[in-house]
């Protein structure tokens, strides 16, 4: 597979949720930054089963641009919230839809690196989650 395969490979095993195959296409070494902070794959793939559990999370590619070992991909993030998720526990049902951005380094195969940005304000906004109170 080259460097774009990879990353539609794992925009497909994202959308079904497969965690499996997901960790087939990271590198043991892998280091995921997202939204909620960095760690390994086992760190993010609990993240990402929250986000399909409670926000039926879906990335459509919108563009996708390689050169060497990176991969840059702009997505549609669609979803809605029907369960609990993090500290939010009550759903709405509403519906989100958002820009994403996801940076992918590539390295013998496997995704390396995975940086991940979201406009999680206009997430938050959009599906309804209470505002939080100053602690």
């Amino acid at each position: 597979m080259d460097n774009k395969e990879i990353v539609f490979a794992y925009v497909d095993a994202m959308n079904r949720g497969d965690m499996e195959r997901l960790r087939q296409l990271f590198s043991a070494e892998a280091e995921i930054i997202g939204v909620t902070g960095r760690g390994s794959f086992d760190y993010a793939s609990g993240v990402w089963r929250q986000l399909h559990a409670a926000l039926n999370m879906r990335l459509e590619v919108r563009s996708i641009v390689a050169e060497g070992d990176v991969v840059a991909v702009r997505f549609e993030e669609t979803g809605v919230w029907t369960q609990p998720f993090r500290d939010f526990d009550a759903p709405t049902g509403r519906s989100f839809r958002l820009d994403a951005i996801e940076w992918f380094e590539i390295a013998e195969g496997k995704i390396l690196r995975r940086w991940g940005v979201r406009d999680g304000g206009s997430l938050a906004a959009q599906v309804g989650f209470p505002a939080r109170q100053p602690t």
